[in-house]
C-alpha cells in the first residue's frame, strides 16, 4: 500500500513540476479544467482523488501525455 500512495504522490508532483514548467497558476489551469482553484489545489495536494477523466483533462491543458503524469521514475523534489 505505500508504494501505491508512493506513486499516487509522484502524480501529484508531475502535474504541480509540469503546471510551473509552463509557468500556469492553479488558477489557470483550474479555469481551464472548469473548476474552482480550491478544487484544483486539492488535486496537487492529494485531498481529491484523480479520475482517468480529469487526467486526461490536465494533461492536454498542459500539453503532455498522460505517461508523463504517471511517471513513478521522475525526480521528485517535493517529498
Amino acid at each position: 500500500m505505500e508504494d501505491l500512495s508512493l506513486k499516487i504522490k509522484t502524480v501529484e508532483a508531475n502535474i504541480r513540476r509540469h503546471r510551473e514548467e509552463k509557468n500556469y497558476t492553479q488558477e489557470y489551469l483550474a479555469a481551464k479544467l472548469k473548476i474552482s482553484q480550491n478544487a484544483y489545489s486539492k488535486i496537487e495536494l492529494g485531498y481529491t482523488k484523480i479520475t482517468l477523466e480529469r487526467l486526461f483533462q490536465i494533461a492536454a491543458v498542459l500539453g503532455t501525455g498522460v505517461n508523463e503524469l504517471l511517471d513513478h521514475k521522475a525526480k521528485l523534489t517535493e517529498l
